[in-house]
């Protein structure tokens, strides 16, 4: 894989947007933010369990992955709860959890991509079969990159769209085998659940989209490094773009900065194609993480769906105990292009930290278990399960709104006139541009200040949520 680096010359939209005072007023404002995340009150503890591929171990850094998906039992067991369908887990939930409830794939389109009018209908969840998701939308492809094999990933796929009556997908799988590692990743029960989840909510979100699953042979850095490669190579060379999703990652690591461009489209070779790479910000909250702290991705953090008790419609939306926040250890400011870290090239944080790290996530939607949603996998599960969440939701989900959205953006935009990058993570460069406008971000985002994850949440841009939640496609 050969690499070009392009020196960027121009201010990114950020600054453009803002403009000169606010360029000052964001330096000195930016000085006193420097440092480690502020503090809030200690993030509540867990009420959810991990399956194993979730457990996070200290001396996997630098070495190994693994996912970001969390659970709870509806029986408050320590085990998802299973059943024939949907309905039949609904009906035997037992008391309905105070101000939460399991979403649908037409409930969270109601939340996310509806019109003012319809989300002020309450969002309702539905449970019965056929109640359908957002309307057909989506282009190009969407690639969902794990580790090891999903062995009934296309039926499961095809279970979960039977059920909801979604438009069936336009699904490949293929193995990242090319180094010789594996000739065929080995099942695992774990990741195949995350390969579930990932399938069926990018494909709700962008059912226009092609759904390409690409496996790794472990989960060893290695393999799920040089299976992004083939992802974002895959949709370059098959569907002239779309958007790669990763629902994993690992504590920072020093040299981490080195795989940066893996994460991009520009990275590898791919300057003038329209792909966006999204990473799960993870789920053990205000702590950083890689590679969703790589300025060239789109970090994705979590928010928990409270509802009204009695009628379960939408009242609020708050930032999800477990979503990973916090600033970078190892991703600094530099003045001198790098091929990683922050600065002239990726400043799309410079309004509201000036010359400092990197700091996640950028934007963020449901990932609280106890707002979780149903998912069907039968290799692990048998069937159909609940309540699956983690901030592994929140990735291919982002990708999917994005996708949906046809910005067609990328890692950088490309001059063709100089044959130089500008404006390096242009998803992110747009997220933030909004921000300081008096229209634009009250329409497009939700803006959340509630809630803990042990990092400060806030009104505008915090450790929690970044810009906020989507509020249909405009501005992504």
């Amino acid at each position: 894989m050969k690499w070009t680096v392009r020196i960027v010359l121009g201010m990114s939209l950020v600054l453009l947007a803002f403009g000169a005072m606010a360029e000052d007023v964001a330096r000195e404002q930016g000085k006193a933010t420097l440092g480690p995340a502020p503090q809030a009150s200690p993030r509540p503890a867990p009420t959810w369990s991990v399956p194993d591929s979730s457990i996070e171990r200290a001396e996997d850094a630098g070495l190994r992955a693994h996912t970001d998906i969390v659970y709870r039992g509806l029986d408050g067991s320590n085990k998802p709860t299973r059943g024939s369908s949907p309905a039949a887990i609904f009906a035997a939930r037992g008391a309905n959890p105070a101000f939460q409830t399991v979403e649908t794939p037409a409930s969270l389109g109601c939340i996310y991509l509806s019109t003012p009018e319809k989300r002020n209908t309450g969002c309702v969840p539905v449970v019965q079969g056929g109640t359908g998701g957002p309307s057909a939308g989506g282009w190009g492809a969407i690639a969902l990159v794990d580790a090891y094999d999903n062995p009934d990933a296309a039926t499961d796929l095809q279970n979960f769209d039977n059920y909801w009556g979604l438009a069936a997908a336009n699904f490949t799988k293929i193995y990242a085998n090319g180094n010789g590692d594996c000739s065929t990743p080995p099942p695992d029960a774990g990741w195949s659940i995350e390969e579930s989840l990932d399938i069926e909510y990018a494909h709700v979100y962008a059912p226009s989209a092609a759904i390409v699953l690409v496996e790794a042979c472990s989960s060893y850095n290695t393999d799920l490094y040089y299976a992004e490669q083939v992802a974002i190579d895959y949709l370059a060379a098959n569907y002239g773009g779309g958007d790669v999703s990763n629902s994993w990652g690992e504590g920072e690591y020093s040299g981490e900065n080195s795989s940066d461009p893996i994460f991009s489209a520009w990275g590898n070779g791919q300057y003038s194609t329209p792909i966006s790479v999204f990473v799960s910000a993870g789920d053990s909250g205000c702590t950083p993480a890689y590679p969703t702290v790589d300025p060239w991705v789109v970090s994705a953090g979590g928010t928990s769906i409270y509802r009204n008790k009695s009628t379960e419609k939408f009242t609020r939306e708050g930032c999800w105990s477990g979503s990973g926040g916090g600033v970078s250890t190892q991703e600094t400011w530099a003045q001198t292009f790098t091929g990683s870290n922050s600065g002239p090239w990726a400043d799309y944080q410079y309004p509201i930290f000036a010359e400092s790290n990197r700091a996640i996530p950028d934007f963020a939607s449901n990932s609280d278990p106890s707002s979780g949603v149903y998912i069907y996998n039968q290799y692990a599960e048998g069937g159909w399960s609940c309540c699956w969440g983690g901030t592994s939701e929140a990735s291919p989900s982002l990708a999917a709104i994005v996708n949906r959205a046809g910005n067609k953006l990328s890692t950088c935009w490309f001059n063709p006139v100089n044959s130089t990058c500008y404006f390096y993570n242009a998803e992110d460069t747009l997220l933030y541009a909004q921000l300081p406008t008096a229209a634009a971000y009250s329409s497009n985002f939700y803006d959340i200040s509630t809630g803990s994850n042990g990092c400060t949440v806030s009104k505008g841009w915090d450790y929690c949520t970044g810009v906020g939640s989507p509020r249909g496609t405009l501005g992504k």
